[in-house]
């Protein structure tokens, strides 16, 4: 997800720097996207809490119980994004990029039907703004789908996709579509 995410934001003509665990501590991008896995994101906050403030940070995760795959591991009136930004309160934290598989993001279509489209949920609207902006070109379609509380159906979403692909019902490159 993370090369997928990546690309599209170097096809729109950003810089984007990679970060791993072997990677040097270096100073952050004013866009930071978390494509990890979510039992990752409480280390990464802990590590980086500071170089987070005043940063656009955008949450990928599927807080999905991959023991049994059956059930997200996050309370049923919050979200992963919610509890991000719990504790990232300096920080614009906004929920996207989860409701798409990688080879979606890649294609930029889904199911080689139809435009991939980036739902993005967040409190913030100058953050989705400058989101959406940093993606204008690199082909994909970005839509605003509300407050960071709307961040509970996305990842109901996320999840139902993972679910469906898991048990080969759709393919990887399948999932959801939005028509106008």
């Amino acid at each position: 997800m993370g090369k997928a995410i990546g690309d599209n934001f170097t096809k729109a003509g950003n810089t984007v720097h990679y970060l791993d665990s072997k990677t040097p501590r270096t100073s952050l991008g004013d866009i930071v996207v978390l494509a990890v896995p979510y039992p990752a994101v409480s280390d990464i906050i802990e590590q980086y809490k500071d170089e987070l403030k005043e940063k656009i940070v955008v949450d990928i995760t599927n807080p999905v119980d991959f023991t049994t795959f059956d059930d997200l591991v996050v309370p049923a009136d919050s979200s992963a994004a919610a509890l991000i930004a719990e504790k990232l309160p300096d920080s614009s934290v906004v929920k996207g990029f989860n409701t798409t598989f990688a080879s979606t993001l890649v294609t930029k279509k889904v199911a080689n039907a139809t435009q991939t489209t980036v739902l993005f949920a967040g409190d913030d609207v100058e953050a989705k703004k400058t989101l959406k902006n940093a993606l204008d070109g690199s082909g994909l379609a970005v839509l605003d789908a509300g407050g960071l509380k709307r961040a509970r159906e996305l990842e109901s979403i996320g999840f139902l996709q993972i679910s469906l692909a898991g048990a080969e019902k759709i393919t990887w490159g399948g999932g959801f579509a939005l028509y106008e």
